[in-house]
């Protein structure tokens, strides 16, 4: 009788405990045009909120405006890519899985002129170069390897970059 009544009770208890399942938002592979500014046909100056439409499988947002967090930043923290739309510029790291036009992220240092052409501004751990688009900056590590890419819609005078890893 005790295992009757206990099989009731659950019966009645399991409709009130399900979990809903929610579907994880999925995009695109991500391409990137090095040479035109783009991710997946989107410039760095994309409003935010067209951008998490257009793009809604983002792992974490900082709202427009929240200049004490890079403000208007939009995640893709698998896909090793952020992109700053207060800012005007995406930043790719070297974990990035995705497509790109010009595979530049691990080329040496010295391999880039062809494509490139020569730096607007060089330093020791990066250069910056003028675009048609704006700009495009590349850091190296200590082998002189591309590790971080960040491209803008911005001039190289303009750009104002987030510091905050």
């Amino acid at each position: 009788m005790k295992t009757l009544l206990t099989l009731g009770l659950a019966f009645l208890l399991v409709p009130r405990v399900q979990a809903q399942l929610v579907a994880k938002a999925r995009c695109a592979v991500f391409t990137i045009e090095i040479l035109d500014g783009k991710l997946n046909g989107l410039k760095p100056s994309v409003p935010y909120a067209e951008l998490k439409a257009k793009l809604p499988c983002f792992t974490a947002t900082v709202p427009e405006g929240d200049s004490s967090r890079c403000g208007g930043a939009v995640y893709f923290a698998d896909k090793d890519v952020t992109f700053y739309t207060d800012r005007d510029y995406i930043e790719v790291g070297q974990k990035f899985d995705g497509k790109m036009s010009v595979p530049i992220m691990g080329a040496s240092r010295n391999s880039l002129f062809s494509t490139l052409g020569n730096p607007k501004v060089k330093d020791e751990d990066w250069d910056a170069f003028e675009t048609a688009y704006g700009c495009l900056v590349l850091h190296y590590n200590k082998s002189g390897k591309v590790n971080l890419i960040q491209f803008s819609s911005t001039g190289i005078n303009t750009l104002h970059l987030c510091n905050n890893k």
